[in-house]
């Protein structure tokens, strides 16, 4: 079965065409790793909630958009290697060292899909 990790963090606007070069150039690496599908949406109509919201979930700052992404994965079991991989490859801790977004700020979570339609 498909496993999916889920992603929210907010990118300074301005940084668009670098959020998405970077995600491009990382694809063949992440692909490598056994990543199976990447989909990366940009934030177009992003209510503020009552109680909470994707903004506040990532305290996105005015010039910020807020990014929501998944990564498909074949199984838990190749998400869970991949994960490993991504821990010792030298090119990942190059990568992190240029991401266009405070990674601190960024939430993400793996799920078990239990409906694909």
């Amino acid at each position: 079965m498909k496993y999916v990790d889920g992603f929210v963090t907010a990118v300074p606007a301005d940084k668009k065409e670098l959020y998405i070069k970077h995600a491009r150039d990382a694809w063949p690496m992440f692909k490598e790793f056994g990543i199976s599908r990447i989909v990366e949406c940009w934030g177009d109509d992003v209510p503020e909630g009552e109680v909470t919201d994707f903004r506040r979930a990532v305290q996105a700052k005015d010039n910020e958009v807020v990014v929501f992404s998944w990564f498909e994965y074949p199984s838990k079991e190749v998400r869970d290697s991949a994960n490993e991989k991504m821990m010792s490859d030298p090119r990942m801790a190059n990568m992190m060292e240029t991401v266009p977004f405070d990674g601190r700020r960024m939430i993400y979570g793996g799920f078990v899909p239990i409906l694909d339609l």
